[in-house]
């Protein structure tokens, strides 16, 4: 049984491209005048449409990128950091309760997320990026934590306990305490990115990439997220013991019978994630 909120083909959103082919959607920030920046409306409906991922079967892996060369220059200067100023403490926290939910979506969302990042990718556009599974950059782009540039910590959407998970705490520190921007080579360097390609690559790499891994055995996919996610509050015994109960389960899925009857067969298993 599939249980989803909505048709997820029918889904139009307002504040982003959204595109669907075959078990794989595409995410696109598309306001490319202004380096696709985010909204208070856009972090809605980005939330709201990770959170419907999880009852949505038929789609096994999702690429999130931006128009025009960029990625995402982060929360609109004028449409959400000018209001916020005028704002008392409850309606802000709403808000960064808000952009933290959109980072929790993503990571319990059961697709795999590659991220394909051209151009600027700043402020609540490098935490996006960061809640990813996969990144791919290119030479031309530039990753920055902007927080601490209009006053603000760098503790914001998740970034003091991911970042470091991704390029380690003494990098992660320096980024998030300078806000300084890393170049796409430095990006790659640190193990932000997982590949570099040139940018009229990139498009066709992260579909590619996404595709790979929708092929694959996508429920244990799944569960290897959630792992990751789970076992960073866990002791050495209590991930071991996880991962066995987690394996087990993978090892009743039709996909493992597949793959063993495919390597008996001398044959390369076609997973269906199930």
């Amino acid at each position: 049984m599939t249980l989803t909120r909505y048709d997820i083909s029918r889904f139009q959103p307002q504040h982003f491209s959204f595109a669907v082919d075959g078990k794989i959607a595409t995410v696109t920030l598309n306001r490319p005048e202004r380096k696709n920046p985010l909204t208070f409306e856009s972090y809605a409906e980005l939330r709201d449409l990770f959170r419907d991922l999880v009852y949505v079967d038929s789609l096994k892996s999702i690429v999130i990128t931006g128009a025009g060369g960029n990625f995402c220059s982060g929360g609109d200067v004028h449409e959400i950091i000018g209001p916020l100023v005028g704002m008392d403490m409850p309606d802000l926290l709403r808000f960064t309760r808000m952009t933290g939910d959109l980072v929790k979506a993503i990571r319990a969302a059961p697709q795999t997320v590659v991220c394909a990042i051209d151009g600027i990718c700043a402020g609540a556009g490098a935490a996006i990026a960061m809640a990813s599974d996969l990144r791919i950059g290119t030479p031309g782009s530039k990753v920055a934590f902007l927080f601490v540039r209009v006053g603000l910590a760098g503790c914001d959407m998740g970034a003091c306990s991911l970042l470091p998970r991704i390029i380690g705490q003494g990098r992660a520190a320096e980024l998030l305490y300078t806000g300084r921007s890393m170049g796409g080579e430095e990006a790659e360097r640190w193990g932000f990115f997982n590949r570099l390609v040139e940018s009229d690559a990139l498009g066709a790499t992260a579909g590619q990439m996404a595709a790979d891994l929708a092929s694959g055995p996508t429920f244990a996919n799944a569960m290897t997220k959630k792992a990751l996610d789970h076992q960073w509050n866990m002791g050495i015994e209590q991930a071991i013991e996880a991962e066995a109960q987690a394996q087990a389960i993978c090892m009743q899925t039709d996909d493992f019978e597949r793959a063993y009857r495919a390597f008996a067969a001398k044959q390369k298993p076609v997973f269906e994630g199930n």
